[in-house]
């Protein structure tokens, strides 16, 4: 685990990397969240994000999630992100243990989420596979204006989340990030929600992703280093 001193520095410069983002794209840097991605990090380094000003921490597995979880409880101002697929046998476990699910990919976990907690109707991200990947979750874009449908009334629909295809540098990833505005705009004119939220870019692409127009970015190696 890297030191304390040495995550508060990292910190700190991801958030001035947002922020110069956000002058480039004539973006308010307090519309943009940092989230960050803390899968296999220990504790003690959530910890010392927490100390360092972060408040918002990702997950990928819901067990891991309720380990780290209680292992912070006294740091009650942290919110918990769930950015994993979530199985629907899992979902009683996620509600008790995240405050926002980005990852929500069919009707059907959209009605799990509601039979166990249908007041009040819990935030999520409706995650979009832009490019038809059969190694990930999420829904594909044609499919997705019929997701949203589906879902009214059983979660709270605030946004659309992605993680785009691999690439060698991170500008040819601003096509994607441009395409996932464009959905969200044109979704959100259609159904008539928000949609206020778009969480996408991370380490190797996140100011791309703020000058393309994210609202919440998923960091963790420029923060944490490595995964262990």
């Amino acid at each position: 685990m890297l030191e304390e001193t040495e995550i508060a520095g990292r910190l700190a410069e991801v958030r001035e990397r947002i922020a110069s983002a956000a002058r480039r794209a004539g973006r308010d840097r307090s519309t943009i969240r940092l989230v960050l991605a803390s899968k296999t990090q220990p504790p003690e380094a959530v910890a010392a994000a927490f100390a360092a000003g972060a408040r918002e921490f990702a997950e990928n597995y819901a067990q891991e999630a309720v380990s780290k979880r209680a292992c912070l409880k006294s740091l009650a101002e942290i919110r918990w992100h769930m950015i994993g697929h979530l199985q629907t046998n899992k979902v009683r476990v996620a509600l008790q243990t995240f405050d926002l699910i980005q990852t929500l990919d069919s009707e059907r976990l959209a009605a799990a989420l509601f039979r166990v907690r249908s007041s009040p109707l819990f935030p999520v991200l409706i995650e979009v596979n832009l490019a038809h990947e059969v190694s990930k979750s999420g829904v594909y874009p044609e499919a997705l204006e019929g997701l949203v449908d589906a879902t009214r009334g059983k979660v709270d629909l605030l946004g659309l989340m992605t993680i785009p295809p691999p690439a060698t540098s991170p500008e040819l990833m601003r096509p994607y990030f441009a395409r996932m505005r464009e959905l969200r705009d044109r979704l959100a004119k259609i159904s008539g929600i928000a949609l206020s939220e778009l969480s996408m870019g991370m380490t190797d692409d996140f100011e791309i992703a703020v000058e393309e127009g994210a609202t919440i970015v998923r960091v963790g190696r420029a923060v944490f280093g490595e995964r262990r």
